[in-house]
């Protein structure tokens, strides 16, 4: 029996309990910027992909916080940079523990202890112990809904990536990148078991019987 949820009756944190539970799993964006002070911020976003190859943007949904914007959004805003650092499995800890609600000017990446690296492209440095970076410039930054939830979308200008994921030179070696992904609630999945399939080409007319 199917139980239904009609929108317009939900509340924005019973839409989202139910949207995060759905949209499953979510590759995780684990943001570094700068404020004005050059203090670096580190916060992770699951609700972000890529949406264009030429040139190649992400798009990462950032929400308000009690009515403002979170500091990575309002680093992005008066910067216009920042880093996308891939999670893996040996990074979920310290990722999960910057998920923390800390004080605006406070800084997770001191208050956690994560090195950094300088970034190539951009002023906000990377994070070490990702071994995929990517470097944006804020392309644009859209208001949604009625609690007006940042949709930013950034341009990557460089990727840094471990040449140890490689393969063919500019592939990844899913098998060797090992991302965490998140789940609903508190909880977080790795790939598990692969499943490929052959290549579709293109499909020939319906044979008739």
């Amino acid at each position: 029996m199917m139980r239904r949820f009609t929108a317009e009756t939900l509340s924005a944190a019973e839409a989202y309990a139910l949207l995060v539970g759905i949209v499953v799993p979510r590759p995780i964006a684990w943001i570094t910027t700068m404020d004005a002070a050059g203090a670096v911020n580190a916060a992770p976003f699951s609700c972000y992909t890529f949406v264009c190859n030429r040139p190649p943007m992400l798009a990462v949904n950032i929400g308000r916080r009690d009515g403002a914007l979170k500091d990575t959004a309002a680093n992005i805003e008066s910067s216009g940079e920042f880093v996308v650092n891939v999670v893996t499995e040996a990074a979920l800890t310290p990722m999960h523990a910057s998920s923390a609600a800390y004080p605006p000017g406070v800084s997770e990446v001191a208050a956690l202890g994560l090195e950094v690296l300088p970034s190539a492209r951009v002023a906000p440095p990377r994070l070490a112990c990702s071994p995929i970076a990517m470097e944006c410039r804020l392309e644009r930054m859209l208001e949604l809904g009625e609690q007006k939830s940042g949709l930013l979308i950034g341009e990557v200008l460089e990727f840094q990536v471990e040449e140890a994921l490689l393969e063919q030179g500019r592939r990844i070696a899913v098998d060797r990148f090992l991302p965490v992904a998140r789940l609903g609630g508190p909880h977080y999945a790795t790939l598990g078991h692969i499943l490929t399939q052959p290549k579709v080409g293109e499909a020939g007319p319906t044979e008739q019987r």
